[in-house]
C-alpha cells in the first residue's frame, strides 16, 4: 500500500519512513501539509500518516483540505501526535475528518494495527463506490450481475461485499399501486361469492 508520511522533524520523519517500509508499504515523504497536498495531485495515495503540529499547514488543516477534494477517492487519515488525547483534542481532530490516532513515540505494533484497519475500510469504500458507479441489474427480476458474470439477488450481492443485512417491507408507492388493488380484489371476491350451502347428511 502506498502511504504518504507527513512530518516536519527530519529525525521523526526518518523513523516513520523506516517503520512503514518494514511493514511492507511504499512510502512518500512530505515535510508539511502544503507539500503533502502538492504530492497528492500526482500520487494515488489512499493513506496519510501525518504529524499534528507542523509549520505552514498542520495536520488538521491538511486533513480538512483532503476531505474537501471533490470526487476524489477516500483517503484514510491517521494523525500522529504527542498531544494529550483529551476530549477536546479528540473532538477537534474528529471534526476535521481524522480517522485514527497514533501517539508519539511511534510504536510499530500500533501502526501495524491501524494500517490493517485502514486496508479493510478502504476495501469496503472501494466496493461501495463501485456499487454506486455502475451495477448491471435485470429489468424483470431485479437480479444483479457480478464481476464473474453470475446473476444473483441484489441483497446477496451487497451482503457478500459489505456485510449489510436486509429487512423487507413495502414502500408507500408500492402499497398503493400493488397491495391495495389486490386487497380490493379479495374483498370483491368475498362479497360476490354465493354463500356456501349447508351440508345436510341424509339418513335412509
Amino acid at each position: 500500500m502506498k502511504i504518504l508520511a507527513v512530518e516536519d522533524d527530519p529525525v521523526a520523519r526518518a523513523v516513520l519512513h523506516q517503520a512503514l517500509l518494514r511493514l511492507g508499504h511504499e512510502v512518500i515523504d512530505a515535510r508539511d501539509g502544503a507539500e503533502a497536498l502538492r504530492l497528492l495531485e500526482n500520487e494515488p495515495v489512499r493513506v496519510i500518516v501525518s504529524d499534528w503540529t507542523m509549520p505552514e499547514m498542520d495536520g488538521l488543516a491538511l486533513c480538512r483540505a483532503v476531505r474537501g477534494r471533490v470526487e476524489a477517492d477516500y483517503v484514510y487519515f491517521i494523525l500522529l501526535t504527542g498531544r494529550t488525547a483529551d476530549v477536546d483534542n479528540q473532538r477537534e481532530a474528529i471534526e476535521a475528518g481524522v480517522d485514527d490516532f497514533l501517539s508519539k513515540p511511534l510504536n510499530s505494533q500500533d501502526i501495524w494495527m491501524r494500517l490493517r484497519v485502514a486496508e479493510r475500510i478502504l476495501r469496503y469504500a472501494t466496493e461501495v463506490r463501485q456499487l454506486e458507479a455502475f451495477l448491471p441489474i435485470c429489468g424483470y427480476c431485479k437480479k444483479v450481475r457480478d464481476d464473474q458474470n453470475y446473476w444473483q439477488q441484489i441483497e446477496s450481492y451487497i451482503n457478500e461485499r459489505t456485510g449489510t443485512d436486509f429487512s423487507h417491507s413495502v414502500c408507500p408507492d408500492c402499497y398503493q399501486r400493488v397491495v391495495m388493488p389486490e386487497l380490493d380484489k379479495l374483498r370483491a371476491t368475498s362479497v360476490s361469492a354465493p354463500p356456501a350451502k349447508p351440508h345436510v347428511e341424509r339418513k335412509n
